[in-house]
């Protein structure tokens, strides 16, 4: 893809949210900075941004918004330019878009790139930025064609591409397109959003802009397309990085069954495998097994112990001959020996839970 594609192009990207659904991670770090495939999640929408021709990027921030600076600060490393506008009191995916248009420097008719910081996609940016230019529309929505639409709002189009409607999640949906959260907005239409209040995109702007007559398009593909709000989708989303099945410039490493960062030891009898990643000065003992999961810095998986399709936070440790599945395990807790942890539980930062504290199974 040609650098200069798409010159001079603006973005903002959402990340006030709080990310409850994937607490506990997310209550020492907002989600959009969680490690995944060895870098902040944001690392891997920056990057891709940039491979478009984007230059300058404006964070709309809200939940932990100091945080952000700190990890990207003038975007220089990135080859961008980034700009930093925090809301006061959430003002929902309008309000911020509007609140962060504040810092842009497009014009009334330029294009402008609105990315969510919780969405890994594979589609071509570049192609939607021309679709919406070509047909000078007021906004052009990325939808992705899902199996089971049901779980999501649905976006009809008609044959032309127009978007005829935004209907709520219901059990016999219509199409199998939804909002896929990545826009392109004529400039002079974000400015249309009233300023300091919660507005929502998906239920009053969109709606009302097709109501008015103007022409909100809807870019479709079936790429690579993942929401990563829940641990299970965090974790898919780390692994298929590691793995290759998405491509991202910003990966620390070449693609394969793990990727190990700077200081990290795995000890020569442990499998490590399915997309995992290992992070700073981890450690994996002898006999360990860990699969497709997210070990942060200074994580350490005793000798024997199971951990598959699970995250673990800083300094979290797994202790000898404990079985971790699917599960979410806090900064700096501990599971003693012996411990069986199953689908769907999340450990609290710095909790020990003592030997065989929780089992599943009867074995002793």
């Amino acid at each position: 893809m040609m650098e200069s594609s798409l010159p001079d192009l603006e973005a903002i990207l959402l990340v006030g949210g709080q990310g409850t659904r994937l607490r506990p991670l997310t209550l020492g770090t907002p989600k959009p900075l969680l490690p995944t495939a060895g870098v902040p999640f944001l690392a891997h929408q920056l990057a891709r941004a940039r491979s478009f021709g984007v230059r300058r990027i404006v964070f709309a921030t809200s939940y932990k918004a100091s945080m952000f600076e700190p990890a990207f600060g003038d975007g220089a490393a990135f080859g961008l330019s980034l700009s930093y506008m925090t809301e006061e009191t959430p003002l929902g995916t309008g309000g911020a878009i509007r609140n962060a248009a504040e810092a842009l420097t497009a014009g009334p008719s330029d294009p402008v790139l609105v990315l969510n910081g919780d969405i890994l996609s594979g589609h071509d940016i570049g192609e939607q930025v021309r679709l919406h230019r070509a047909r000078q529309a007021a906004v052009t929505l990325h939808l992705t064609e899902v199996d089971d639409p049901s779980r999501f709002g649905c976006v009809p189009t008609d044959d032309d591409g127009r978007v005829t409607a935004f209907l709520e999640k219901t059990p016999e949906p219509v199409t199998n397109r939804i909002n896929a959260g990545c826009y392109v907005f004529t400039r002079s239409v974000i400015d249309s959003i009233p300023k300091d209040e919660v507005v929502s995109v998906e239920r009053q702007t969109f709606p009302g802009l097709i109501e008015a007559g103007e022409l909100v398009l809807g870019y479709a593909t079936r790429t690579y397309w993942l929401d990563v709000g829940t641990p299970a989708a965090f974790v898919q989303g780390s692994r298929d990085l590691v793995l290759g099945r998405l491509d991202s410039p910003a990966v620390p490493g070449p693609a394969g069954e793990f990727l190990t960062l700077p200081g990290a030891v795995v000890a020569p009898t442990a499998k490590v495998e399915g997309g995992t990643t290992v992070g700073a000065r981890a450690v994996v003992e002898a006999g360990a097994i860990v699969t497709g999961s997210v070990l942060s810095d200074d994580c350490v998986i005793e000798a024997g112990a199971e951990v598959t399709d699970s995250v673990l936070g800083k300094g979290a440790r797994v202790c000898a001959g404990t079985v971790v599945r699917g599960a979410v395990i806090g900064d700096g807790a501990v599971v003693g020996p012996g411990n069986e942890l199953q689908d769907g539980v999340r450990v609290w930062p710095g909790i020990e839970l003592p030997e065989r504290a929780l089992r599943y199974s009867s074995d002793v």
